[in-house]
């Protein structure tokens, strides 16, 4: 388990990552009441909010963008387990320094998470949705970077701006009207079972019997929720598997190609090219 503690401006920023052999219970608690943005990498892990003999559960956290409003009573405890690893990113700030934080920031907390900033308990759900592939690609490359001291700490300002712009983004142009959690859950049972068979994924209307939605819902509010259509996502989830076994060394392009489903490797090469900016056998392990 690790944990880094970062302060920008008048954000603390959070980064924990824990790769364990066995089920852990991971819990931390903030000093001081705070507002915040939780970005989850990789892993999947549970995550409860603990508070006044309350709770709130997270069970699909892959992926997941989560606004909150949490006092000092409030225990955050992830559950992570072999199988399901966990990259946490929190971005917080205390209600107290909303008017001193640079570039209208603090406007922009107030304008769309105006329930957080007047909260009505000691945890307050904000809006939560599915990171979109910039974000997604943000957060691993946080995970992901051999930069060191100075520079690192440079890379992590940039990134932390540009993963607040595109929530805020993001978050301003989401409809008024929600999703049901029925439906919702369902979305992200359709979501688990592609990443889960990259390499033979079952095909639009397999899916909607599977997850019990039907087709038209679940192209409409798949993209209103992860923030792309069904297969783009699934492109995304293969690509960034890809780019995680190459780098790590675990395959060869060839090898990587036939792990998320690619027949071609000309195809492969090409999406891969397309989506990081270098063809895969050039990769830096």
């Amino acid at each position: 388990m690790t944990r880094d503690i970062i302060n920008i401006n008048d954000f603390i920023i959070l980064v924990e990552e824990a790769h364990v052999g066995k089920e852990t219970l991971d819990t931390c608690r903030f000093d001081e009441p705070v507002i915040a943005v939780a970005f989850y990498g990789s892993g999947n892990v549970d995550l409860t909010m603990r508070y006044d003999g309350k709770e709130n559960r997270y069970k699909h956290t892959k992926g997941l963008a989560l606004a909150f409003y949490a006092d000092e009573t409030v225990d955050a405890e992830h559950r992570v387990s072999a199988d399901r690893p966990l990259e946490c990113i929190v971005i917080a700030t205390s209600p107290r320094n909303l008017e001193k934080l640079p570039n209208a920031e603090g406007d922009l907390f107030s304008e769309l998470l105006e329930e957080l900033v007047k909260p009505s308990d000691h945890y307050v759900e904000g809006p939560r949705f599915f990171m979109t592939p910039e974000m997604q690609s943000i957060v691993d490359q946080i995970f992901h970077n051999q930069l060191k001291g100075k520079t690192k700490m440079m890379f992590f300002r940039s990134q932390i701006t540009a993963l607040l712009s595109y929530f805020f983004g993001q978050l301003a142009t989401m409809p008024s009207n929600t999703i049901k959690r029925s439906e919702r859950e369902k979305l992200e049972e359709a979501r688990t079972i592609l990443s889960n068979n990259l390499d033979n994924p079952p095909s639009l209307s397999e899916l909607s019997l599977q997850i019990g939605l039907n087709s038209f819902k679940l192209k409409k509010n798949f993209k209103e929720v992860f923030g792309v259509p069904v297969f783009k996502y699934l492109q995304n989830e293969r690509l960034n598997k890809a780019h995680v076994l190459l780098r790590d060394g675990e395959a060869t392009v060839q090898e990587a190609a036939w792990h998320v489903g690619y027949d071609s490797l000309s195809s492969f090469s090409n999406a891969f090219s397309k989506k990081f900016g270098f063809r895969p056998s050039e990769i830096r392990r």
